[in-house]
C-alpha cells in the first residue's frame, strides 16, 4: 500500500474515511463490522482503504476496530 493518504471527515454524516492509493484503482468494500469496512484494489485484494460510520461513537473503541483489519500503517519523511 503507497501513496499519499487521503483523509475524509463529514461532520453531518459522521463518516470518516481513510484511503491511500495513487493512482486510484478499481475497488470493492468488505465488512468489517456492521460499521466498518475496508476497501480493497479489484486486481490484488490489498486495502487501499478504510470506512468508519458512526465515527465519534466508534471512535472509542479503535484499538478493537483496528486489531480486526490485517494493515500496518508506516509513517515516514520524504
Amino acid at each position: 500500500m503507497n501513496g499519499p493518504i487521503n483523509i475524509y471527515y463529514d461532520d453531518e454524516g459522521d463518516f470518516l474515511e481513510i484511503t491511500i492509493s495513487n493512482p486510484p484503482e478499481e475497488s470493492y468494500c468488505e465488512d468489517v463490522n456492521e460499521e466498518v469496512f475496508v476497501r480493497k484494489t479489484e486486481n490484488s485484494g490489498e486495502i487501499i482503504g478504510i470506512g468508519i460510520l458512526n465515527f465519534r461513537e466508534n471512535s472509542k473503541h479503535m484499538q478493537e476496530i483496528l486489531s480486526k483489519i490485517p494493515i500496518k500503517i508506516n509513517f515516514e519523511s520524504i
